[in-house]
């Protein structure tokens, strides 16, 4: 790995034991060095950030995110992540694995919970009376995990309490998006092209091998890409493969001929003429640079 970006893994202090961690970013700035704070770091974990007072610019995959008092990032394991330079603001963090979380029941009678957490909102920003709501309900989080009870007993109370959370977010996604035009036939061509884009980009490179899996021709897909996005559907596909090249660049050692391979692509040359292309850079510069 990277000395100076980080691979984290979910491993809280002994003798914490929960699979669920809460902390405020004023009580992370304790915990560790300046620069420890602020470093980039690829989570192998799911991350709540929300910011309750004070402005600051964190950093999501390369781009920088303007925050402000209410907003809320949901980060996802395999995204890097910093906190930014500013020191005068504070908020809740949020951390837990990817399995804690309730399983879909299939037993009539059970309580289903139906959260798709790669389909959570990236960024909100909350206002008066939402963001009340979700610093009360991440606060009770951060009371209960100080609980003097059996381990098995404050799991299965934070799983709970983690959905609800969750639960709320996506609802509130769901009312920004009701108060949104329909959706069109081509937004929605697109969001099917993109699950599979997310899916697959490390096997499938052209646009034919989408358009053929979903049952469209190459020219509807294309329009409904470009409709929705402004972005040919070529250089979508592009543009995610590059993310990931970055990542992996970056926040690991891999040789250049293994991140080729794990890209999908035959021959070492011919990443680095495509990353040359899209990222204006070599795959060594690009390292150095940001490594």
């Amino acid at each position: 790995m990277s000395r100076d970006i980080q691979h984290l893994d979910y491993r809280p202090r002994e003798p914490y034991q929960l699979d669920l961690e809460v902390f405020t970013v004023a009580s992370l700035r304790r915990r560790g060095s300046r620069e420890k704070v602020r470093a980039t770091h690829w989570y192998d974990f799911h991350t709540l950030v929300c910011v309750t007072q004070g402005v600051c610019i964190q950093v999501v995959d390369f781009n920088p995110v303007p925050c402000v008092p209410g907003s809320l990032l949901v980060l996802r394991p395999g995204q890097t992540h910093s906190f930014g330079s500013n020191e005068d603001w504070d908020g809740w963090v949020v951390l837990f694995r990817p399995e804690f979380v309730l399983p879909l029941s299939t037993s009539l009678g059970d309580l289903k919970f139906a959260v798709d957490q790669q389909r959570l909102v990236e960024q909100v920003v909350l206002g008066g009376n939402e963001l009340h709501a979700v610093t009360t309900a991440i606060e009770q989080l951060r009371k209960d995990t100080q609980l003097n009870a059996p381990l098995d007993d404050v799991h299965a109370l934070l799983r709970h309490q983690l959905y609800a959370l969750l639960i709320r977010l996506s609802l509130l996604q769901g009312r920004q998006q009701a108060q949104e035009p329909v959706m069109s036939p081509a937004l929605q061509r697109f969001n099917r092209f993109h699950q599979l884009v997310e899916e697959h980009f490390c096997e499938w490179h052209q646009v034919a091998d989408y358009a053929r899996q979903l049952g469209y021709t190459e020219k509807s897909l294309a329009r409904a890409v470009t409709a929705s996005t402004g972005v040919a559907a070529k250089a979508f596909i592009a543009a995610r493969i590059v993310l990931e090249a970055k990542r992996l660049l970056v926040h690991t050692d891999l040789p250049i001929v293994t991140i080729a391979e794990n890209l999908g692509f035959d021959e070492p040359t011919n990443f680095s003429k495509f990353f040359k292309r899209e990222a204006n850079s070599t795959p060594n510069a690009f390292r150095r640079r940001h490594g």
